[in-house]
């Protein structure tokens, strides 16, 4: 497997800081947060002010600077973690060709929320009506368009992506398998999850999130809310979801999506990525 860090969660660091703390520490690749920020006065975060975000708008004639710096680095780019919705022609277009102008392999693309304001079967109806269009399109640049299992979506479970995408082409989209994502909502079984999605398998986000109480309901049961946790102390079975990944013989790339912060962003990278490969090696000689 090959490692890379999705740079949203480095937000205090611009990409040519992001390029070298990540070289140094011995990463493969580098996913870049894109999207057009507003302005931003306040401290950086993960989602607003993120000095690691490439402007959606200028990031085809941006693309030789930002190759170029990939390549000094060694770091390749597997994705690109843009957030243009599937509704958005233009906007899924512009995302590709960044991805090809860039020589990433893939782009996320955005499906709709789900709040129960709409219901769900004309929704996901009109959504797959769009994935046409984002399929046709991804074919036509020879990039793969990607969907994430994440809360709040149409698509929060693997079960959920697999019906989604069904008898589309798995050369043109594929799904981004996020363990932490679906601590909040549409857990499945680690194995059984990468099962469903077979061909589909694209890419994997890693991250922890847990579950606390909130506070009692007037009629006295506890009301219970998910937040982000570092890599080793939430819910997600880091190791079991290791071992399910190994055991269905994904070797693609795992990026980390770590938004905690009980340390700061260099030592919180540093030590997923040794724990990841400590687990893995560990792994691996168990089934040796």
């Amino acid at each position: 497997m090959r490692f890379a860090v999705f740079t949203v969660g480095l937000p205090e660091h611009s990409p040519e800081e992001a390029a070298v703390l990540l070289a140094d520490l011995g990463f493969d690749g580098i996913e870049w947060r894109v999207i057009d920020e507003p302005p931003w006065d306040g401290e950086p975060s993960f989602w607003f002010g993120n000095r690691c975000t490439l402007p959606l708008s200028t990031l085809v004639d941006d693309a030789p600077r930002i190759r170029a710096l990939a390549d000094a680095h060694g770091l390749a780019m597997p994705n690109l973690g843009t957030y243009v919705p599937c509704s958005d022609v233009a906007a899924v277009e512009r995302a590709l060709l960044c991805a090809a102008a860039l020589g990433a392999p893939a782009a996320r693309v955005m499906l709709p929320d789900y709040d129960g304001s709409v219901p769900y079967v004309p929704l996901c109806d009109e959504a797959r009506r769009q994935w046409d269009t984002v399929a046709a399109l991804a074919e036509r640049h020879g990039v793969r368009a990607l969907l994430e299992l994440h809360m709040g979506t149409i698509i929060p479970s693997a079960s959920a992506a697999a019906a989604f995408l069904d008898g589309r082409d798995p050369v043109h989209v594929g799904v981004i398998h996020d363990a932490g994502n679906m601590v909040f909502e549409g857990h499945e079984r680690y194995r059984m999850s990468l099962e469903v999605l077979g061909p589909y398998l694209a890419h994997v986000h890693l991250k922890n999130a847990s579950w606390s109480p909130l506070g009692t309901r007037p009629d006295g049961s506890t009301q219970w809310f998910a937040s982000f946790a570092p890599l080793t102390s939430g819910i997600v079975d880091v190791p079991a979801l290791l071992r399910a990944l190994r055991a269905t013989g994904y070797d693609g790339w795992i990026s980390f999506e770590d938004f905690s912060t009980a340390q700061p962003a260099y030592e919180r990278t540093r030590d997923n990525l040794a724990y990841v490969r400590d687990t893995l090696a560990a792994i691996d000689s168990a089934d040796a």
